[in-house]
C-alpha cells in the first residue's frame, strides 16, 4: 500500500515524457495524486490509451489516482506565419483577418472569426503570452482588423491571442469542447476543468450537461478572465473546485495583482470547503533542468502556505526531461512546510443551508476536538464525501481518512487536501463499523496503541444519512 504523506495534492500533466506505464508508475510513487488530461493537445485515441494506463495501475497497485480532464475552451490563437517567424517593429501596422492565409509583415491570420465584430478601437490586445502588444486602430465588422504594433518582437505560427479589454462573445464552450465533453464523460472522468470561464451560468450549464448524461463528474471552474474575478464569489458558490490558472491571468490581468488574487481566491475557496488548485509555471525550469530555481521552490512553498489543496505541473510532466524528479521535488518542497510552519486548523463559521448545519456543526466539532486531544486521525464514514470536504477544509493537522462504500468518490477525493480514501462496505451499526475501520488504521500503521482517533458517521449507520455523530476513540 502506498502511503502518501503530503497534504497538499500533486495534479500533474500527462503527455508524451509522461506516457508509459513505468515513468507514470514511479510519479504516482513519487507522490503524484490527480492526472491532468489536457485536451488542448492529442487525439481522443491517445488520451484513452494514458487513461486506460491510469486506471490499470490504479486496479493493479489499489491506488486511487484521480482524472482531470482540462478542456481547451475558447483558445485564440493565430494561424502559420512565414519564414518560422514574422519580425515586427513597434509602430508597425499589420491587418488581422479571419481569412486563412499564411501570415506575413502585411497580415496576419487569426482563428477567432468573430474577432472584427467583438473589438473595437483603441483596445490592447496580447499575442505570445503578452510578449507583443497591439492596438486596435479600425475594424470593418466583418473580417479585417487595422493594428498597430505597441511592443514588437518575433511572431511565429500557432501562437495564442489574449483579448483582457474585450468583451466576447464566443461560449465558454466551444464545439470542440462539446466533443472532448462527451469523450470525457464516456470514460467517466473524474474532474472536468472549464476553461475562461466568465460568469456561475458556464459552470451551470456544464453541470447541466453533465447530469442530462447521467454522470457525476465533479466541475473545476478554471480562473483566467477579468470577468471571473468580477464574478469569483458567484463562481465559487456553483462550482465544486477552482484553478487558479495563472499563464492566461496573468496576461488578461496586470501581473503583479495576481499573486494576491491567489491568496483571496484560496482563502475564499478554504471558507467553503471548495477545493482550489494552483497552476501554472510552478517548476518551469526543470522542463530542461534536474532542480528548480530557488524562486520556484519559493512558489510552490507559499501556494502550500496560502493553503491551496494541490500544485499543479503542466510542461514539466507533458513533455519535460525529468517527469519523475519534478514530482519528487515539488513533494520535498511540500513535506518540509507541512513538518514545519504549516498553519494548520482554520475554524470554519458555520453559514450552512438548514439541512446542512447539523452535519456541518459535527465536523467542526471533529476538528476541534482533534485539535484539543491532538488526535493522530479523523475518521469520516461517507456516502457523498461531504463531511470529508468539509473536514479537509479547516486543514487539520490530524491525517484525515474517508471509508466509502462509494467507488465513484475513491478517485475524485484524491483531490481534496489531506484526504486518504478507503473502500469500505460493511455497515451493520456504527460501533461495529468504527471499531473495524480504526483497526484497518493500527494494521496498517497509520495509527499506534494508544493514540486518539476522532470518528464521524451517521447514526444509523446503515441509512448512509447526514453526519451526526462524533466519538473520541483511543487505539487500543
Amino acid at each position: 500500500m502506498k502511503e502518501l504523506h503530503n497534504r497538499t495534492k500533486i495534479v500533474a500533466t500527462l503527455g508524451p515524457a509522461s506516457a508509459s506505464k513505468e515513468v507514470l508508475l514511479q510519479m504516482i510513487n513519487a507522490g503524484l495524486n490527480v492526472c491532468r488530461i489536457n485536451f488542448s493537445h492529442g487525439k481522443h485515441a491517445e488520451h484513452q490509451t494514458t487513461i486506460n494506463t491510469i486506471r490499470e495501475i490504479n486496479k493493479e497497485y489499489n491506488y486511487n489516482v484521480g482524472i482531470l480532464a482540462d478542456l481547451q475552451g475558447p483558445k485564440i490563437r493565430i494561424g502559420d506565419m512565414e519564414n518560422n517567424g514574422v519580425y515586427f517593429n513597434a509602430g508597425d501596422t499589420v491587418k488581422i483577418i479571419t481569412t486563412p492565409k499564411l501570415g506575413d509583415k502585411d497580415s496576419i491570420y487569426i482563428t477567432y472569426e468573430p474577432f472584427p465584430k467583438d473589438v473595437n478601437p483603441g483596445e490592447i490586445f496580447l499575442l505570445d503570452d503578452g510578449k507583443m502588444q497591439m492596438r486596435v486602430l479600425a475594424t470593418n465588422r466583418v473580417d479585417e482588423v487595422q493594428a498597430e504594433v505597441i511592443y514588437g518582437g518575433t511572431l511565429s505560427s500557432k501562437k495564442g491571442v489574449n483579448l483582457p479589454y474585450t468583451k466576447t462573445s464566443t461560449p465558454s464552450l466551444t464545439e470542440k469542447d462539446r466533443e472532448d465533453l462527451e469523450f470525457a464523460l464516456k470514460n467517466d472522468l473524474d474532474w472536468i476543468g472549464l476553461s475562461f470561464v466568465r460568469e456561475a451560468k458556464d459552470i451551470i450549464e456544464l453541470k447541466k450537461i453533465i447530469a442530462d448524461n447521467g454522470k457525476i463528474s465533479k466541475v473545476i471552474a478554471k480562473i483566467e478572465k477579468p470577468e471571473a474575478i468580477e464574478n469569483i464569489d458567484s463562481i465559487i458558490d456553483v462550482t465544486d473546485g477552482v484553478m487558479v490558472a495563472r499563464g492566461d491571468l496573468g496576461v488578461e490581468m496586470p501581473m503583479e495583482e495576481v499573486p494576491l488574487l491567489q491568496k483571496q481566491i484560496v482563502k475564499k475557496c478554504n471558507a467553503l470547503a471548495k477545493p482550489v488548485i494552483i497552476a501554472t509555471q510552478m517548476m518551469d525550469s526543470m522542463v530542461n533542468n534536474p532542480r528548480p530555481t530557488r524562486a520556484e521552490a519559493n512558489d510552490v512553498a507559499n501556494s502550500v502556505l496560502d493553503g491551496a489543496d494541490a500544485v499543479m505541473l503542466s510542461n514539466e510532466t507533458s513533455v519535460g526531461d525529468y517527469p519523475v524528479i519534478v514530482i519528487e521535488s515539488m513533494s520535498k518542497i511540500i513535506r518540509n512546510i507541512e513538518n514545519s510552519m504549516y498553519p494548520y486548523y482554520n475554524e470554519h463559521h458555520i453559514e450552512g443551508t438548514p439541512e446542512r448545519f447539523l452535519a456541518d456543526s459535527v465536523c467542526n466539532s471533529a476538528v476541534f476536538l482533534a485539535e484539543k486531544t491532538n488526535a493522530k486521525a479523523i475518521v469520516a464514514m461517507s456516502f457523498s464525501g461531504y463531511s470529508a470536504y468539509q473536514i479537509a477544509g479547516q486543514r487539520p493537522k490530524a491525517h484525515t481518512y474517508v471509508f466509502t462504500g462509494n467507488r465513484d468518490l475513491l478517485n475524485s477525493i484524491s483531490l481534496v487536501w489531506g484526504v486518504r480514501a478507503y473502500y469500505y462496505d460493511k455497515f451493520e451499526t456504527t460501533d461495529k463499523t468504527i471499531q473495524e475501520v480504526n483497526d484497518f488504521l493500527k494494521e496498517n500503521n497509520f495509527v499506534q496503541t494508544g493514540e486518539i482517533v476522532i470518528n464521524t458517521a451517521s447514526t444509523p449507520i446503515i441509512e448512509k444519512g447526514r453526519t451526526n455523530t462524533v466519538k473520541v476513540s483511543v487505539i487500543s
